[in-house]
């Protein structure tokens, strides 16, 4: 797939998908929705090739993949800048947690889906190998459009399946380089397609008979909407990563400085929009003052720019004018509702969605929204003891991450057995990045399908065989003698 041009087109053509510039509005790209119907026949037979596929060549390719995406890395960053408004430095990690990603997955294939057989002497033996689920489409959202799109198609290729890759149209530039690294690496043709689609195409791809699993990353709404529409299909995988409502809780710790750090970090890079970053901080009441005066000290001091701008910005923009502006209202309404800000929130930019990082104390509303609250907005809950910090954090329906800073090894583990998260950390930021390790969340962050290392099990499924070299059989009882 390439940009097409928006001239002499007949007049029956739908309308262009456009990505934009979140830190200047420029145009980045038009296209025009592709044909899903053609896309996946043509993945249904490049699939039954590739499946066929020795798995040294399909580790082969993979590995020319690492390689020709690793060649382009600074353009990666550079586009990745440009679609989501990001600064540099967050988008070169980006691109190296994407690289580590694709390269790890090889080893977790071998680990999770190995070819074991049990030798069974006169009985035979008993084999498990792993087939492919046949076509995969993978649905993305804008938040990392490297790392995460690459984090499914990686190990689903490996695993001998064929790929319709569906990206948001506010990253299609970085879409494209992707596909571009995939034909470079010598894949067969259609093996991975590029998907262009709006609205309720994406469903309908979701949806499709010639689809055999979906991969989606994204809002917890949409996600939803997904498991409705292909509800009563047991025979399609349908594996989801969704949002949080994630908890940070800071208890007993003498680092004050640390701890407003690791907050710091865990609510407002890449300005709040990403599925692992801190919405509520929960403080002990006795050490609130000094910590939130640390974290607000730090706010104060955060730089909000575009990516190229001369003094290195931590924020970025949020993706579009409607997403700031909601998140303004957002804070009003908590305002409204009893929140009492620390740190208020402000558009810098009427043209653009610069917004600055806010802090609100929600401690005394009646009610606190359980929503995923998509940005640079953190929500401070004080509690008296660490059974009320427990059951703050789970006082939600999602369950993708949370993290203790401070408090004693006991309390960890209490921690960690007690509150109902995919990820769980201990002195380290809710958007560390994990790398050979499983990744997912439980509630309405996630089905029980963890990517990451464990992203093999979702690409293969095991199929046990019992095995002998020639026909040999013996029935004992229950039969009539033989006349």
């Amino acid at each position: 797939m390439s940009a097409i041009a928006l001239a002499n087109l007949p007049d029956d053509t739908p309308d262009p998908v456009t990505s934009r510039d979140p830190a200047t509005g420029a145009v980045l790209m038009q296209t025009y929705p592709t044909d899903l119907e053609a896309q996946i026949a043509t993945a249904r037979i490049a699939y039954t090739g590739w499946a066929c596929q020795p798995l040294s060549a399909r580790v082969d390719a993979v590995r020319r993949l690492t390689g020709a995406l690793r060649q382009r890395s600074q353009e990666f960053a550079e586009a990745i800048a440009r679609d989501t408004g990001r600064p540099m430095w967050d988008c070169f990690a980006e691109v190296e947690a994407a690289l580590a990603r694709v390269d790890g997955c090889v080893r977790a294939y071998a680990d999770r889906c190995a070819h074991r057989r049990h030798e069974g002497g006169a009985n035979g033996a008993v084999a498990v190998r792993h087939k492919p689920m046949g076509v995969l489409a993978v649905i993305t959202t804008f938040c990392q459009p490297m790392l995460t799109p690459l984090s499914h198609i990686a190990p689903a290729i490996l695993a001998g399946n064929a790929v319709i890759f569906k990206p948001s149209s506010r990253a299609l530039p970085t879409a494209l380089l992707i596909e571009d690294c995939i034909k470079r690496a010598g894949l067969a043709a259609n093996i991975v397609q590029i998907a262009v689609a709006q609205g309720e195409a994406a469903m309908d791809l979701a949806a499709h008979d010639g689809v055999d699993g979906v991969f989606f990353s994204g809002s917890t709404q949409v996600g939803q909407n997904l498991a409705r529409r292909i509800a009563g299909r047991p025979g399609k995988l349908l594996s989801l990563e969704m949002g949080g409502n994630n908890a940070i809780v800071v208890w007993d710790t003498p680092q004050i400085e640390d701890a407003a750090m690791l907050v710091v970090q865990s609510a407002f890079t890449a300005s709040g929009q990403r599925a692992t970053c801190a919405r509520r901080l929960i403080v002990r009441e006795t050490m609130a003052e000094p910590l939130l005066a640390a974290v607000k000290r730090l706010a104060d001091r955060i730089v909000c720019g575009a990516p190229n701008d001369e003094t290195t910005p931590f924020m970025g923009p949020l993706i579009d004018n409607r997403v700031a502006d909601g998140l303004v209202q957002s804070f009003i309404w908590l305002m409204s509702r009893g929140g009492r800000p620390i740190k208020h929130m402000a558009r810098l930019d009427p043209q653009h969605p610069f917004i600055s990082p806010a802090i609100i104390d929600v401690t005394d509303m009646r009610e606190r929204p359980d929503v995923e609250l998509f940005g640079p907005l953190l929500q401070v809950i004080r509690v008296p003891d660490f059974d009320a910090a427990i059951t703050q954090a789970n006082a939600t329906r999602y369950g993708l991450v949370s993290a203790l800073i401070g408090g004693t090894q006991e309390e960890y583990n209490r921690f960690w057995a007690n509150v109902r998260t995919g990820l769980t950390h201990w002195n380290r930021a809710t958007i560390t990045e994990l790398p050979g390790v499983p990744s997912g969340g439980v509630g309405l962050s996630g089905n029980f399908r963890p990517g990451g290392y464990y992203e093999a099990d979702s690409c293969a499924y095991p199929v046990s065989s019992a095995e002998m070299s020639h026909p040999r059989a013996m029935i004992g009882t229950g039969f009539a003698p033989e006349i």
